[in-house]
């Protein structure tokens, strides 16, 4: 039953796979046509080639004979002879022409899949990347792609090709010899169960040699990250043997998978020298016996070869593809996850919000089975500056991910100058908001491109300008080339604090009237952080803003304060009024003034 299982799932992932060659008809078309003139010719010239040498070696006896030296010329075997080479010339070609074209059809394909995947990843959930490693995803893209498409590019045409060889082969062998066809087919029968016996473990290894190199790529890219910190807490001998213990567990599937996949090979080509010895041992004795010519017996001899050597590339290639559908399986399973929900036909549009922001009877979990917000309600109005305060996992910013759909509530309401943002298209709704993390993130590129990533059209003018509200155009212009310095490798030669103020700049740019700032200055010395209080302040002038911090020192200005506790509001109101009630802000609040 469970075989029978796999065997269906096996089919439909092959299936889907060959469904995603759209606008290739064409290119198939000729390949389709391409194998069947090569398989034709395959065929064709053996059969030729038996006629062209039994009219040679009687040239050679009647030259022989007669006491004259043995010539070739155009009429004595010279016209047979080019034909052959003619048909020999044009099985090169259209071998080629299959081989360049299967080749194109593989790529783009890889190329369409990339695609999916690439769009798959913008609509999926942060809950995804939460729950996968991104090496593991990686692996997916990279990895699994490359092997489909080498073996379609190589082992599927191949596979084609072999089999159509095989048919045609064999029945030109029943045609010169019924007993030597039989011999030969048993050899090749135990070749057949051998190869299917090993093709049922090497799917089971080519799957689980996929997972190990995800595995790996996901440990391997978490520690190329954390390096500092590994170094730091000097971890190294641990985080080495980790990876070891990844490697070893990819080597060992590795060296399963290989061996299953190559082992086939050279006992099916000692069977098939086997069953050569005795052909020709019997393919002998009719020749002596004058009951088959030289020329059927080597031309016999090659219908032995295109049928056993296909038959060994066969094996191989079913194996090949066996792994090239356990990746196409990951590959799918990607393609397969729940997405967010699509946004709206008809969205609700907010060209610039005037900042009004209410919760309503908020609940979320990110397993909805266990809640972590219950019943959270708030309002902020337009211009306030929203403080968001509590330890550390309380839920302050998952509050701010709600607001910008990053994950969907379970129930309740988010509004936007009463709009409902599940009524909005995520764009629409992001376009009102800009956002500082604690975790910067800079890409490749210039300085001027990673501060313009907020807005690409922005004028050189436009982010000097940025940059100097954000305090950083002086370091800027410290740098080689100023604002066409070029960042790479995450930024690695930039301190923690100058990475933060490029990201901040980012802000000032695209000038939002909704502002998130999730542990903003965090990174940066105190000095700087007064200088930069001073220009986010001037930022905040008039715009509505979430402030999630620590230090209680630089919200004690907010309008609202918001104390969270296990994902539940359990305070708020303004500095002096929490104070006043000597809960839990008062608390922690006194506690870092003490």
């Amino acid at each position: 039953m469970k075989q029978s299982l796999n065997q269906k799932k096996r089919q439909s992932t092959a299936v889907r796979l060959f469904s995603q060659i759209k606008g290739q008809h064409i290119r198939l078309a000729v390949v389709a046509v391409s194998i069947v003139i090569y398989v034709g010719l395959s065929i064709y010239t053996p059969m030729y080639s038996a006629l062209v040498i039994d009219r040679l070696w009687q040239s050679i006896q009647a030259a022989w004979r007669e006491g004259a030296p043995f010539a070739i010329t155009w009429a004595n075997m010279g016209e047979e002879l080019v034909r052959l080479s003619i048909q020999y010339f044009f099985t090169w070609i259209f071998y080629y022409l299959q081989s360049w074209l299967m080749a194109n059809v593989a790529e783009s394909l890889n190329l369409e899949l990339r695609r999916q995947i690439a769009r798959k990843l913008n609509r999926l959930p942060l809950r995804f990347f939460d729950q996968n490693k991104a090496g593991e995803i990686l692996s997916r893209v990279t990895s699994d792609l490359d092997k489909i498409a080498d073996v379609l590019q190589t082992g599927l045409l191949k596979l084609i090709v072999a089999i159509g060889t095989m048919i045609g082969s064999l029945a030109m062998m029943l045609y010169y010899s019924v007993p030597l066809t039989i011999i030969f087919l048993v050899f090749m029968l135990i070749s057949m169960v051998i190869t299917q016996t090993v093709a049922k473990k090497n799917l089971r290894c080519a799957a689980e040699r996929q997972e190990t190199i995800g595995e790996l790529t996901g440990i391997v890219e978490e520690y190329y990250n954390g390096r500092n910190v590994i170094k730091a807490y000097h971890h190294e001998r641990e985080s080495i043997d980790q990876v070891a213990v990844a490697v070893e567990k990819n080597r060992a599937a590795n060296l399963k998978a290989d061996f299953l996949t190559n082992c086939v090979n050279p006992l099916i080509r000692l069977l098939t020298r086997l069953a050569n010895v005795v052909i020709a041992i019997i393919a002998g004795k009719a020749m002596l016996e004058g009951s088959m010519t030289v020329g059927v017996v080597q031309a016999f001899f090659q219908y032995v070869n295109q049928t056993a050597e296909p038959l060994t590339e066969a094996s191989f290639m079913v194996n090949s593809l066996q792994a090239a559908l356990a990746s196409a399986k990951r590959t799918f399973e990607l393609l397969d996850e729940e997405e967010e929900i699509p946004d709206p036909q008809t969205p609700a549009v907010l060209e610039r919000a005037k900042g009004r922001i209410a919760f309503e009877h908020i609940s979320f979990g990110y397993d909805p089975g266990h809640l972590l917000m219950k019943d959270i309600s708030f309002e902020a109005k337009p211009g306030q500056k929203i403080a968001v305060v509590g330890s550390t996992g309380a839920g302050k910013t998952t509050l701010v991910n709600l607001l910008m759909r990053f994950y969907e509530i379970n129930g309740g309401r988010i509004t936007v100058d009463g709009v409902d943002t599940a009524k909005m298209a995520r764009s629409g709704l992001r376009r009102n908001f800009g956002m500082v993390l604690q975790d910067t993130w800079l890409f490749g590129g210039t300085v001027a491109e990673n501060i313009a990533y907020s807005k690409p059209d922005a004028t050189r003018e436009e982010i000097i300008r940025a940059a100097k509200a954000a305090k950083v155009d002086y370091f800027i212009r410290t740098m080689p080339k100023g604002y066409d310095t070029m960042l790479d490798n995450e930024a690695a030669n930039l301190s923690a604090g100058q990475r933060q103020l490029l990201t901040i700049a980012r802000v000032f740019l695209c000038d939002p009237p909704i502002i998130i700032l999730d542990e903003a200055t965090s990174s940066v010395d105190t000095r700087t952080e007064v200088e930069i209080g001073k220009a986010m302040k001037k930022l905040m002038d008039g715009r509505t803003s979430f402030v999630i911090a620590h230090r209680l020192s630089t919200i004690r200005d907010a309008d609202t304060i918001l104390f969270m506790e296990n994902g539940t509001i359990i305070e708020q109101g303004n500095h002096r009024e929490l104070l006043a009630k000597k809960g839990a802000y008062a608390a922690l609040y006194y506690s870092q003034f003490a």
